[in-house]
Formats: C-alpha cells, sequence, structure tokens
C-alpha cells in the first residue's frame, strides 16, 4: 500500500482556524506528570511550521482508554503545559471537546495561538465514529490535519471522520512515516532483512505473510520463535507457544522456502525455570529446551547469527523484542540487535511498540534511521492493509 496524500505544504493555512488530530497519549506518574514526552516533541515541526503561518491551531488527541467518560487522571491538561514550554507560548487548554467552552475558545483564536481541547475519548462517539460528533469536531475549524500516525490505523471520530467535513492533509509526521517505510517496502536498499519477535505470532501472521514476498531474510526471535520451534518437532519445554499456530509456522517456513526467502530461527536460547527477574539463565540449543525450563531470550550463537545479518543487509526493518527485555538478564538478545542496527551502515527502521520503547530505553535511539511512532499502524501498513487515518486524507 503506498500513499500520496497532500500535506500542510500543499494547502493554504494562512490565517485558517486548523483542527491537528496530534498523538499526545504520553505516559505519566500516579502525580499526573509526565514521564517521557517524546510525542510531544515528534508534533513540533508540524505545529512550528502552522504557527508561521499564522494559522489558529486547534489541537486533539486521546489519552489512555477512559471508556468515554470523564476522568481527572486522562485530562490532557499536563500536555498542554509540556507543550506550552517546548514550543515557548501559552498553549490554552479547553474544559470540552465540542461543548460550550470549546467552541468559545476555538471562536476567539487569534492568528499564532493554539488551543488543546480536552481528551477526544471523554466521548463515547470518538470511538464509534459517530457522524454528529465528527461534524461538531469539524464545526470548529476550517482545515483538518491528521499527524497522529499512531493512531492512524483506527477509524475514530477524530482520525477519519472528521474528514468527510473538511479539507483534510497529512501532517510532517505522517508525511516521514508514509515516505520511509513505504519508500522501505516499495523500493528497498537490498538485501532488506526483516527481525521479527514479540510474544505471539497471531499478531504477526499478515506481516510475515506481506514480507514474504519482498524480503531476502527473515529473522524470527521472541516468544514466537517457540511456536515454530514447535512446528518443526523440536522441544520447547514450558516455553510461550500458541497451540492452534504450528500449522501456520511450517506454512511459512514452506513459502519461505518455495520464494527463496532465509528464515531464521534462534539456533540457541536463554531458559529459565520461572518468569523472574531473577531468574538465572541458562544455554540450551533452541529446539532442545527440557522440561520444566521456559525460553526467554535468544542465545549467544542466535546473537551472532542475527547480527551477521544485520552488518550485511542493506535495509532492516525491525518489530517486536528478541526476548523479555524488562528483565535485565534477558535483555541481551534485544540489545545485541539495537547495537548491531546502530553501527550498521542500512536503512534501520524500527516499527513502534516494544521494539520502540527497547531501543529507546537502551540508549541507540539516535543511531536509528527511523523509529515509527505507530507500533499497531506501522505492522498494519507493513502488512498492505488500508489505514483510515490515511486513506481519508487528500491525494496529491
Amino acid at each position: 500500500m503506498t500513499y500520496h496524500k497532500k500535506s500542510i505544504d500543499d494547502i493554504d493555512v494562512r490565517d485558517k482556524r486548523v483542527l491537528v488530530r496530534c498523538d499526545f497519549n504520553v505516559p505519566q506518574n500516579e502525580n499526573g506528570e509526565i514521564t517521557a514526552d517524546k510525542r510531544i516533541v515528534e508534533s513540533l515541526p508540524t505545529l512550528r511550521a502552522l504557527l508561521k503561518n499564522n494559522a489558529k491551531v486547534i489541537l486533539c488527541s486521546h489519552l489512555g482508554r477512559p471508556k468515554g467518560e470523564f476522568k481527572m487522571k486522562y485530562s490532557l491538561t499536563p500536555v498542554a503545559q509540556r507543550l506550552g514550554q517546548l514550543l515557548g507560548i501559552s498553549v490554552e487548554m479547553a474544559a470540552d471537546v465540542v461543548g460550550p467552552d470549546a467552541k468559545a475558545k476555538a471562536a476567539a483564536l487569534q492568528g499564532g495561538q493554539v488551543l488543546l481541547l480536552e481528551n477526544v475519548r471523554f466521548h463515547a462517539e470518538e470511538e464509534k465514529n459517530e457522524p454528529g460528533f465528527a461534524k461538531s469536531l469539524a464545526a470548529l475549524a476550517e482545515i483538518y490535519v491528521n499527524d497522529a500516525f499512531g493512531t492512524a490505523h483506527r477509524a475514530h471520530a477524530s482520525t477519519a471522520g472528521v474528514a468527510a467535513y473538511l479539507p483534510a492533509v497529512c501532517g510532517y509526521l505522517i508525511q516521514k512515516e508514509i515516505n520511509i517505510i513505504g519508500g522501505a517496502l516499495s523500493a528497498p536498499k537490498r538485501p532488506l532483512t526483516a527481525i521479527l519477535g514479540g510474544a505471539k505470532v497471531s499478531d504477526k501472521i499478515g506481516v510475515i505473510n506481506a514480507l514474504l514476498d519482498i524480503c531476502d531474510t527473515i529473522i524470527i526471535g521472541g516468544g514466537m520463535a517457540y511456536t515454530f520451534d514447535k512446528a518443526t518437532g523440536g522441544q520447547i519445554g514450558a516455553s510461550l507457544c500458541e497451540e492452534d499456530k504450528p500449522d501456520y509456522a511450517r506454512e511459512m517456513m514452506q513459502k519461505a522456502k518455495d520464494k527463496g526467502v532465509a528464515m531464521l530461527l534462534p539456533e540457541d536460547t536463554l531458559a529459565a525455570d520461572r518468569f523472574a527477574a531473577d531468574a538465572v539463565p541458562e544455554v540450551y540449543p533452541g529446539a532442545e529446551i527440557p522440561e520444566g525450563r521456559l525460553g526467554l531470550d535468544i542465545g549467544p550463537k542466535a546473537v551472532e547469527a542475527f547480527t551477521a545479518e544485520v552488518a550485511k543487509a542493506g535495509t532492516v526493518i525491525w518489530n517486536g523484542p528478541m526476548g523479555v527485555f524488562e528483565f535485565d538478564a534477558y535483555a541481551g538478545g534485544t540489545r545485541a540487535i539495537a547495537r548491531a542496527l546502530s553501527e550498521s551502515n542500512c536503512i534501520s527502521i524500527v516499527g513502534g511498540g516494544d521494539s520502540a520503547a527497547a531501543v529507546e530505553q537502551l540508549g541507540y535511539a539516535d543511531q536509528i534511521t527511523h523509529i515509527s511512532t505507530g507500533g499497531g499502524a506501522a505492522l498494519e501498513f507493513m502488512e498492505g492493509l488500508v489505514l483510515p487515518g490515511i486513506a481519508c486524507l487528500l491525494d496529491k
């Protein structure tokens, strides 16, 4: 799926009221203080470009899962304060989304000013993409900009519905995601290697299928590798396994063989007698894990083989950690992949979610070509599925 969408550079925003859907779903501590502001920082290029053109900027976003009712802990007020600090101007906060306060403040907005609406998910109509709610949201503005790639795979009122009522374009963040991930899929610098980890094969079925058509090598790690090992008759002890997926795993391995795609499974694994940070790691061959032991990370031989593939790749797409990276003893595989990507000359794309968190946490983020801001959206994009939040925007 390739998109050629208009951006804020293709539309006249000067002195216009512009509704921007951002992804301000940021983590906070129990005191309501933001603990990581990367998603707010990612929105700045688009917002600065709009303000430079004297646009009247109205922002909307979700935060958490308040399930359609007001809950103070999901208020966007801390986001307004942090965004104001980053932009160096005051960001006004509306007390509601489409209520009297939002309407009055949006109407009073002057060029170069910013208003943040309250959490769109305080309304159940948001996730239902209810037309009346979308129309009320759209009525606040004259132009719609979607810059929330992390929610682009959801057809919600603020991500897709409003585009039925306003000229709709993308911001720089979505434009970057489309160009970099889309470019890597349609015209990759070869060899193209995909590294897929995480817990479940079922989460990656469509992606593996799609990548088998374009990749030179596919590396399988993380918990999902044990389902593949089981499919080949291996012993996986008490490791994670989706009992209904070995047939699928065999089918994928056969498809890889038929297409001449190298599919690599971990030669060895780090296993322990329990799922715990202080469980003592033991090395076993990948498909020879004894009873009562569960695999928690890839082993040293697998690290060597996988990082060697990264070193010779032209493009690497990585989605999903190699092990339980939250436990230091089992973060080695994920850390090694992140380090290999940071040292490689390849185009490196990390597809959101846990792998993005791992790269940030391990300190390699600056050396990666692109870290996607959307886990689920990045996966669905790679799978070739239509992303409603992008499909609804004006074509170039």
